[in-house]
């Protein structure tokens, strides 16, 4: 990373006339953020943009947006907000944490703060379990139940648990991510909330209150009433859940060259395994399907040459790629923003082919 940059890649970001979501690769620095078009898989200087963090708000979890989980939300001290979505859960963390350390780097009392609050959890007197638990319920704040797999299996109505923990959070109900799984524990605890299926069910044996409910995308969980669970014959399964059933083993934001057009584009790339499969989504897009994956069983992944352009790719764009070849033959080029998260995703890879 060049001087004065904290942190660097990309987010997606809510446009500001027309609300629609694109990709911009965001370069933090002390005081502002600044976030650019890519092209070719180069990014286009001056930037398109800067968010200037003096004043600025935060707020993540922020879930003002159903389809769209990981957002962080920056309000400008004119008022201007913006949305900007990670790929995954530590990635958004790791931005909001840089960037809240950026905002209040003049004022070390308010990161001694952040670090107070981190470590501190009592209940809110006013606040009863009920309570919380009549939110939850709420069909317009509430959470938002829907039809889950775990290893096969349909679970009707049912959240997953680091979902429960950002509503908590945004709810202010706890502060931080660690209250809020404690919180979780109790309402377990109280029968309010019951874990569903092996991944959660596995983590009530084990003795500490804070690791009884798991703050992962993987952990099952239902209000204890309306428990209904639904066994989907195997034959039902179509294949397309089949391939996404497996366990996630990485996730990230890679440009990929398309097929027809060899046009570049960013696109969020799931990485699975048991079955392994690698899928990519098209981050502009609310609905939560794949645009695209295949099967990595039989196919080979290699890192391309760093000076000139490689045969099969087109356009001006060099630097941290790497090529996918499916066991049917079909190539797949795809740039990573640095060698070292080139050289992570193909070592990733490798081990699922």
């Amino acid at each position: 990373m060049e001087d004065g940059v904290l942190k660097e890649g990309f987010l997606v970001k809510r446009g500001h006339i027309v609300h629609n979501w694109k990709v911009r690769w965001f370069i933090l620095r002390q005081n502002t953020l600044l976030y650019y078009k890519l092209e070719g898989g180069r990014k286009v200087t001056p930037p398109k943009g800067r968010i200037v963090l003096d004043g600025c708000t935060i707020t993540c979890p922020c879930l003002e947006y159903e389809n769209r989980p990981l957002l962080i939300k920056l309000k400008t001290r004119t008022s201007t907000e913006y949305f900007l979505e990670a790929c995954s859960r530590e990635e958004r963390d790791a931005w909001a944490f840089e960037i809240t350390g950026a905002i209040h780097a003049g004022q070390p009392g308010k990161v001694q703060q952040l670090h107070i609050l981190k470590n501190s959890f009592k209940l809110p007197p006013h606040i009863s379990l009920h309570c919380i638990v009549d939110k939850m319920h709420n069909s317009s704040s509430g959470i938002r139940s829907s039809p889950n797999m775990e290893q096969g299996s349909t679970y009707k109505k049912t959240f997953i648990g680091s979902s429960m923990v950002d509503w908590l959070i945004s709810n202010s109900f706890a502060a931080n991510r660690l209250e809020a799984v404690t919180l979780a524990s109790v309402l377990m605890e109280e029968n309010f909330l019951r874990p569903v299926g092996a991944r959660s069910m596995g983590a009530i044996r084990s003795g500490d209150l804070a690791e009884q409910f798991l703050d992962d995308s993987t952990a099952l969980y239902t209000f204890a009433e309306s428990y209904k669970k639904k066994i989907s014959p195997k034959e039902e399964i179509s294949l397309s859940t089949m391939e996404l059933s497996g366990t996630v083993v990485k996730q990230g934001y890679l440009a990929k060259q398309g097929h027809k057009r060899k046009n570049w584009k960013v696109r969020r790339f799931v990485l699975r395994k048991e079955p392994a499969f690698l899928h990519y989504y098209d981050p502009s897009k609310e609905e939560n399907r794949p645009v695209g994956g295949f099967s990595l069983r039989g196919s080979l992944v290699s890192a391309l040459e760093d000076n000139g352009v490689p045969t099969g790719v087109k356009g001006n764009v060099q630097g941290n790629l790497f090529k996918v070849i499916t066991k049917d033959d079909i190539h797949y080029y795809i740039q990573a923003s640095s060698k070292a998260e080139r050289a992570e995703w193909i070592e990733a890879i490798k081990k699922l082919t």
